[in-house]
C-alpha cells in the first residue's frame, strides 16, 4: 500500500518562487511515489481579515497553479478546505483533546502575539496549529510535505495524535513532516534571512508566479547580496546562498556542481542566469495557468470531483472518532 500523503497552501497572498519551488514542483514528483491529497487551506486564511472576494478569487488562482504546475487528478486528489466539513468538526474535538500550554509554545503564535499584541489578534491564530492536525489527521496521511518553518506544527500533530490514541484506542496514523533537501525555504530577494512569502510588505523581496519577464528579472538584479565576490553556499553570506539555492532547485544541480558552475563568476553572472531561468521556468507555467482560469467552469468542476473523492476518506475518520469519544 502506498504512503498517503497530505498537504496545502493558504490563500493569503499571490503564489511566489517559493511556492512553486518548495511546494508545488515537490508534490508534482511524488505523484508516482504515494497517494495524494493537496488542498488548499481556505480556512486557515480567515485567521486574519480578508476580502470575500478577493478570497474566493485566490481560490481559484492557486488551483489554477496547481493544475498549470503538473498535479493530476488521477494522480492527486485536489479540493478545498473548507468543502469538507469533516475538517472542522474533528478540529473542534480535537481542540477538547489539546492542552492550551501546547499552543502557547507554538513559534508562529509567539512572534504574532509579539508582533501585534495578544489581545488583538484572533483566537483562530491561536488554535490555527489544531485545525492543521486535523487537516492532517482525518486522511491518516504518513507524510506531510512542509517547509522547515511548519516542522512544529507537524510535531504538534503528533502529540495531539498520540495523546488521542492513548487515550481511545488505535485512532490515527502518526504522521511525520517531509521536509526536501533543498528548496525547502526559498527566501526574500530583499531581506535574504527572511522567507519569501505571499504576505510580505515589501513586493521587491517576491517573484510571484504572475510576474512578467522584465519585472522578474529587476527583481533578481536588485536582490541584496552580500560583501565578497566569490558565488558559493555560505551561510554567513545569506544573500548569494539564496540566490544559488534558486538555481540548484530549478536546475536539480548539487550544491557543489552549482558552484562549481559559477567558478570564477562574479554575482552579476549569477543574477543575469538566474534571471533567464527563472523566467523560463515561469512562462509555461502561466500559460497553462492561463488557460485553467479562462474555464472556470472545468476548474471548478475538477475541484467538485476533488471534494467528493476526499470527502470519502474524511467521513470515515471522522465517523470513528465521533464513536469512540460519544458523541455519534
Amino acid at each position: 500500500m502506498q504512503k498517503r500523503v497530505i498537504s496545502g497552501i493558504q490563500p493569503s497572498g499571490e503564489l511566489t518562487l517559493g511556492n512553486y519551488l518548495g511546494a508545488l514542483r515537490r508534490w508534482v514528483s511524488m505523484q508516482d511515489h504515494y497517494e495524494n491529497y493537496f488542498c488548499i487551506v481556505d480556512l486557515h486564511a480567515i485567521t486574519e481579515p480578508q476580502d470575500p472576494q478577493e478570497l474566493r478569487r485566490r481560490v481559484r488562482d492557486i488551483a489554477a497553479f496547481y493544475l498549470a504546475a503538473g498535479l493530476d487528478t488521477r494522480r492527486s486528489v485536489i479540493f478545498i478546505q473548507s468543502h469538507i466539513r469533516a475538517h472542522s468538526e474533528l478540529g473542534w474535538i480535537l481542540n477538547c483533546m489539546t492542552p492550551m500550554g501546547w499552543l502557547e509554545r507554538m513559534t508562529q503564535f509567539k512572534d504574532k502575539a509579539a508582533k501585534g499584541g495578544r489581545e488583538r489578534i484572533s483566537v483562530g491564530v491561536f488554535d490555527y496549529p489544531v485545525l492543521m492536525a486535523a487537516d492532517i489527521l482525518i486522511y491518516q496521511a504518513h507524510l506531510v510535505p512542509v517547509g522547515d518553518d511548519q516542522r512544529q506544527h507537524v510535531e504538534l500533530t503528533r502529540d495531539i495524535a498520540i495523546r488521542f490514541n492513548n487515550r481511545f484506542g488505535e485512532t490515527f496514523t502518526i504522521p511525520e513532516a517531509f521536509i526536501g533537501d533543498t528548496g525547502a525555504r526559498i527566501m526574500s530577494l530583499a531581506d535574504p534571512t527572511q522567507k519569501m512569502s505571499k504576505s510580505t510588505e515589501d513586493p521587491n523581496g517576491t517573484i510571484t508566479l504572475l510576474d512578467p519577464p522584465d519585472l522578474v528579472r529587476r527583481k533578481i538584479m536588485r536582490a541584496k547580496t552580500d560583501s565578497g565576490s566569490e558565488a558559493c553556499f555560505d551561510p554567513t553570506r545569506p544573500g548569494i546562498t539564496n540566490l544559488l539555492e534558486i538555481y540548484s532547485t530549478l536546475t536539480g544541480l548539487s550544491r557543489s556542481q552549482t558552484e562549481d558552475h559559477f567558478a570564477g563568476h562574479g554575482y552579476g553572472d549569477v543574477k543575469r542566469e538566474l534571471a533567464d531561468l527563472v523566467i523560463a521556468a515561469l512562462e509555461p507555467l502561466q500559460r497553462e495557468h492561463h488557460r485553467y482560469i479562462d474555464d472556470l467552469a472545468a476548474l471548478d468542476h475538477e475541484l467538485q470531483s476533488g471534494s467528493d473523492r476526499a470527502t470519502a476518506i474524511a467521513e470515515r475518520t471522522l465517523r470513528d472518532v465521533q464513536e469512540k469519544v460519544g458523541v455519534r
